[in-house]
C-alpha cells in the first residue's frame, strides 16, 4: 500500500518541485509559470526557512508542495514577523484526493511548532476557510493585494507558550521575489 508522506523538502527535490510547479501552474501562453522562478528565487533569499518548505511524497513521488517564507508587518513600533503561504500546487494527476489540504495542514502545524504567529496568504477564499484563514482586513493588515479583497486572507495561528498577544496590524510587507509573480 503506497502513503502519503509528508515532510520538508530535501535538497534533491527541487528539480520534481520545479517540475510540479510548472505542470501546476502551466498556461498556454507562459512558456514558465512565474511560481517556478518564485521558489528558485526564494531559496536563495533570507525568506527562506527550510523546515517549511513542506512536501507530500506519494510513493516516492513528489505530489505536492506549501511554501510558508518570511514576510514582515510593518508597524510605529517596527516589524513584526510573519509568514506568507504560497505556492500551494498539486500535481494534476493526484488532485482532489486529499494531498494538498495535507501538504497545507502540514506546514501550518510545522510552523506553529517553530512558534510562528501570522500566516498571510493570497488564495480562494472557500478553500483556505478550512484551515482557519479569514479577512486578512479585519487584522488590519495591508499589502499590494489588500485591493482583491477577500482572497487578501490571514491566520493567527495559536501562541506556542501561554498567553502571546495577537500579532500587530500594520502593512505587510513582501521580500523582492513576491514582486515578480
Amino acid at each position: 500500500m503506497t502513503t502519503l508522506r509528508l515532510r520538508p523538502e530535501w535538497p534533491a527535490d527541487e528539480a520534481p518541485v520545479a517540475r510540479l510547479l510548472a505542470a501546476a501552474f502551466a498556461r498556454p501562453d507562459v512558456p514558465a509559470p512565474p511560481e517556478v522562478g518564485l521558489v528558485e528565487e526564494l531559496r536563495r533569499s533570507p525568506a527562506w526557512i527550510p523546515e517549511l518548505a513542506m512536501i507530500a511524497d506519494y510513493g516516492g513521488e513528489v505530489v505536492g508542495v506549501a511554501l510558508l517564507s518570511r514576510v514582515g508587518v510593518r508597524t510605529d513600533g517596527g516589524t513584526f514577523p510573519a509568514l506568507a503561504l504560497g505556492p500551494v500546487a498539486v500535481a494534476p494527476h493526484r488532485r482532489r484526493v486529499g494531498h494538498g489540504a495535507a501538504v497545507v495542514q502540514a506546514a501550518l502545524d510545522a510552523a506553529t511548532e517553530l512558534g510562528e504567529r501570522l500566516v498571510v496568504v493570497l488564495g480562494n477564499p472557500a478553500y483556505y476557510r478550512r484551515f482557519g484563514f479569514g479577512p486578512a482586513d479585519r487584522l488590519g493588515l495591508t499589502s499590494p493585494w489588500s485591493g482583491l479583497g477577500e482572497p487578501w486572507q490571514a491566520l493567527v495561528l495559536p501562541p506556542s507558550a501561554g498567553e502571546d498577544p495577537p500579532p500587530p496590524a500594520g502593512e505587510v510587507v513582501f521580500p523582492p521575489p513576491w514582486s515578480r509573480v
